[in-house]
């Protein structure tokens, strides 16, 4: 199974299109209500019900171990529960949906302070590289099914994209994920129902599956399959994937 995806994802919007930097660094916010800001800008999208996006808070120890995982093994497919259509007499049996998934990296964003966002000579004066902490990079990952991807490789639309923005990351610890859903009208597909690709729950279960496989922490069978799926891909299998039981859970 080829593990290659060169579908990129440029960040468009940086953080300061949905949080108010300057108010944050001009008072002291911690971790957990940067959190909460961070929810509550999610939830209030789509008139109120936050739909079609999903978001976290990721500690940055938790950021750079999964992104050190993530630049030696950027692919990988991960299951979503779905029902099986049943016959008469049948009992309810699983079955599952792969998505494909792929890390990118992008651009190492600037560590934010007050005085450099409001006043517009400061801002001219670039950093000292050798006194100056730094962020690390920003990045994507992009899921698609895998079916889909494997029809139209690099012409797949992504169904979802979560993007992890560093910039707080020296500053309060903190990495902020945002996930969005792709509308359907894009494609043309109503998969995900009430208009977009996916439904909130699958979103919700893939950014649950990228933690699962990419934060890692003892050498588990999650390590080893992924580690099969680019280094030995004739050996992998998807029956093994599964044998983890629910491909999802933390």
């Amino acid at each position: 199974m080829s593990s290659q995806f060169t579908h990129t994802y440029p960040i468009t919007q940086p953080l300061s299109s949905f949080l108010n930097l300057p108010r944050l660094l001009q008072t002291p916010h911690t971790p957990a209500q940067i959190s909460a800001l961070w929810t509550a800008y999610h939830a209030s999208r789509s008139q109120g019900t936050g739909r079609g996006y999903i978001c976290a808070t990721v500690p940055l120890e938790a950021y750079e171990k999964m992104m050190g995982v993530a630049k030696r093994y950027p692919a990988f497919i991960v299951p979503v529960p779905r029902q099986a259509p049943l016959e008469e007499g049948e009992v309810e049996k699983k079955a599952y949906e792969f998505y494909y998934l792929q890390w990118a990296f992008h651009e190492v964003p600037e560590v934010p302070t007050y005085e450099r966002l409001t006043d517009p000579f400061a801002a001219l004066i670039p950093p000292s590289p050798s006194t100056s902490p730094h962020n690390p990079q920003t990045s994507t990952v992009l899921f698609t099914p895998l079916l889909e991807y494997k029809l139209r490789q690099t012409f797949a639309t992504p169904y979802l994209v979560l993007t992890h923005y560093t910039d707080l990351a020296q500053t309060h610890g903190v990495v902020l994920l945002r996930g969005e859903i792709t509308p359907s009208a894009a494609s043309g597909s109503g998969g995900g129902g009430e208009g977009w690709m996916l439904s909130q729950q699958d979103a919700q279960l893939l950014a649950v599956g990228v933690q699962r496989f990419y934060l890692w922490g003892g050498g588990g069978k999650e390590e080893g399959l992924l580690k099969k799926f680019h280094e030995s891909p004739a050996e992998f299998s998807w029956e093994d994937l599964l044998e983890l039981g629910d491909p999802t859970a933390i």
